[in-house]
């Protein structure tokens, strides 16, 4: 089995989707080597073992939501698509959307995956309880106080398999989004914040060559849908009518220039369609937002070589958090990512040319995405990364739950 774009292919012995909560702690408790998968939109070995796959994707959903803790609780292998049909059709919200609805719960909250906006956590920071299937089956819930809290939400799987969670909610609200065109680099590096901080979510989409930068999408939050809105966001102008990414896309796209429930609106692509590429690879970085213009500076003198092999570059911020291992811990961060050609060799010859340039700015890249950097220098970036070993190896001492990815994690630790 490959993953969702293809590039990956697992190595574990077998790939099992218990149908219920029990079944899995079964699967969990009598498996000398175990991982949990979740709609396989990592692009490395992450997720991967010697031994048992277990997605939860086939576990009902069994939505419960609580209005008045303002929490939804659902199956962890649920799509964020379903969650958010599910909240909208009873006028509430969760506070963030990844550009890709069609993910896991579970899996996205385990890598930290991220949604955008200056003042927006990432799609961890709604989580207020995790209920785990630890390495013996025993369940247990981990909630919002408890000690263990912060390292147990973007846990890479290596606490045991997450069946559910409780999420935070809120009211529904409208959003809309609106395209620009035509923002020269040379204004965004004079003011990235007045950028990124025009709407609630913020995406510069760019191939690093061209200038002006390709495209601007601003998802505004808005009190009344006959709310207006600029025609020009620092000299770029507002377009009419549907936008790609990429034309390869078929309008996958969300609705553009009518407010509408958030839903709608936050992700990049429609919660009824099959979304983007597929046939790609993709690296992603996330540096301190001070150190924005620099990066990108830094990222752009390699232009030339980066163009021709690259689908887009999108940019996004993220606000920090103080989750253990999550890429925005303990800073305010700018999201660089690239999906490139599936070009294996080109991006093989990149990657570490563009982390070599990153360098300076302490970048963190991606759980679930291609890099090259040392697992040694990747922990050093996590100021709590020794108390995540701590907690792995309290919980699952002798190893059930690592493959070789985490265990080269947790080996560099060690040695710091």
């Amino acid at each position: 089995m490959r993953n969702w774009s293809g590039i990956y292919e697992y190595r574990a012995t077998a790939v099992e989707a218990p149908p219920t909560v029990e079944a899995v702690q079964d699967l969990v408790a009598r498996s000398p080597r175990v991982r949990a998968l979740g709609t396989r939109h990592s692009f490395n070995d992450l997720a991967d073992t010697d031994g048992v796959l277990v997605t939860t994707t086939a576990i009902d959903p069994s939505f419960d939501l609580d209005t008045d803790r303002r929490v939804v609780t659902v199956g962890a292998g649920t799509r964020y698509a379903a969650v958010a049909t599910y909240l909208t059709d009873r006028g509430w919200a969760l506070h963030n959307m990844g550009s890709l609805p069609h993910i896991s719960v579970g899996g996205a909250i385990a890598t930290g995956t991220h949604g955008s906006g200056d003042l927006n956590g990432n799609l961890s920071t709604a989580v207020r309880g995790l209920q785990i299937v630890g390495p013996d089956g025993s369940l247990r819930w981990v909630r919002h106080g408890h000690p263990d809290f912060p390292g147990s939400v973007v846990a890479l799987g290596l606490l045991g398999v997450t069946v559910r969670l409780e999420l935070a909610v809120q009211p529904s609200y409208l959003v809309r989004q609106d395209v620009y065109r035509g923002l020269p680099w040379a204004t965004l590096l004079a003011d990235v914040p007045a950028i990124t901080g025009a709407g609630y979510s913020v995406s510069v989409f760019t191939d690093w060559a061209t200038d002006p930068i390709g495209q601007v999408w601003v998802k505004r939050r808005l009190e009344s849908a006959d709310e207006p809105v600029p025609d020009e966001l620092a000299g770029a102008v507002r377009i009419e009518g549907a936008s790609q990414i990429l034309p390869s896309e078929d309008d996958n796209t969300t609705q553009q220039g009518v407010a509408g429930a958030w839903s709608a609106a936050l992700p990049h692509f429609r919660i009824e369609s099959t979304p983007s590429n597929g046939d790609e690879i993709q690296t992603e970085y996330f540096v301190d937002r001070a150190d924005a213009v620099g990066a990108l500076e830094a990222v752009r003198a390699l232009a030339a070589d980066i163009a021709p092999h690259l689908l887009i570059t999108e940019l996004r911020t993220i606000a920090a958090d103080d989750l253990w291992t999550s890429m925005a811990s303990g800073r305010d961060s700018l999201a660089i990512h690239f999906t490139f050609k599936n070009e294996p060799d080109a991006v093989v010859a990149l990657t570490p040319r563009i982390e070599a340039a990153l360098e300076p700015f302490a970048p963190r890249p991606h759980w679930g995405k291609v890099h090259t950097l040392a697992p040694e220098a990747i922990v050093a970036r996590y100021p709590r990364f020794g108390d995540f070993r701590d907690l792995v190896h309290r919980t699952d001492p002798e190893g059930k739950l690592r493959g070789r990815h985490t265990q080269a994690l947790l080996d560099a630790a060690a040695g710091a």
